[in-house]
């Protein structure tokens, strides 16, 4: 079965523009965009559509991707201090010559409604909900509370390698007792650990790298990433050849971005209800 992402993210939506009809006033998300790379573009502007869709105001700065990583510091310097704006996101990638962690380090961790600050970081380490979780690790979980699946004893094989989400999906996956198995696109035998689990979420962008015979029995596969050869986008897992032993598969393309942008909504109301107590 096609897990269908749009629709839990419709359905979020929907319940996050109730929510908002019922404030006051309105929230405003902030953004900061540095390299108009044609991805980056696309998806600020599926966040500002949503943001407009739910009701909150999205205010938008851009710069030239020749800005110094001094000039973004002092801009991130400027949106801290500055009362009237409560929360923003940095949108990533940043151009080669910025450290993006240095950049990430110096957001305040009140403001970042990405998650993505070591201090917001260390709360899911923690079991803290009072933190926001990072909009990838998110939907993940948005995805199995909508399907039903209870994460209690299940096997979860999570490949991947990166601080703002393989280390957070892990860690969300523990605190919902599942058990973990931590692998990336470098695991010798990959397939040992595969088989083993119930679960398995993938994001190694490496296109087909998920075989069937890598697979239990009606597995349940979240193809979070792709990877776009001739012109034609493909996910980690092989789905062309899969699809009789799987039980449950998010498709690739056309979901990942809708499910994201509705989770970082959620963060943004989650933020503004904690502003405003």
């Amino acid at each position: 079965m096609i897990i269908d992402g749009k629709e839990i993210a419709k359905k979020m939506y929907d319940e996050l523009k109730n929510e908002v009809s019922k404030f006051k006033s309105k929230p405003t998300l902030w953004a900061i965009l540095v390299w108009n790379n044609s991805s980056s573009l696309r998806y600020i502007e599926q966040k500002k559509k949503w943001a407009e869709y739910i009701g909150i105001n999205f205010k938008l700065e851009k710069f030239d991707e020749k800005i110094s990583e001094l000039e973004l510091y002092n801009k991130i310097k400027s949106f801290n201090e500055n009362p009237e704006i409560s929360w923003y996101i940095v949108q990533l990638p940043l151009p080669k010559h910025i450290n993006s962690q240095k950049i990430i380090n110096n957001i305040h961790p009140k403001k970042d409604v990405d998650w993505f600050h070591p201090n917001n970081q260390g709360k899911v380490l923690l079991w803290d909900e009072s933190g926001f979780v990072p909009c990838t690790p998110a939907w993940i979980l948005e995805i199995f509370k909508h399907e039903k699946i209870d994460l209690e004893w299940k096997v979860v094989c999570v490949i991947w390698r990166s601080n703002i989400v393989w280390k957070p999906i892990i860690s969300l996956l523990i605190n919902a007792w599942a058990t973990v198995l931590a692998c990336n696109s470098k695991t010798k035998n990959l397939a040992k650990f595969t088989t083993q689990a119930e679960i398995i979420i993938v994001a190694a962008w490496s296109p087909w790298l998920l075989k069937v015979n890598m697979l239990k029995v009606w597995a349940i596969i979240i193809d979070v990433w792709f990877t776009v050869i001739d012109w034609k986008i493909h996910g980690d897992a092989d789905t062309r050849l899969i699809n009789l032993v799987w039980s449950r598969v998010t498709p690739v393309p056309g979901w990942v971005w809708a499910l994201t942008v509705a989770c970082l909504m959620k963060n943004t109301i989650k933020a503004y209800k904690i502003q405003n107590k």
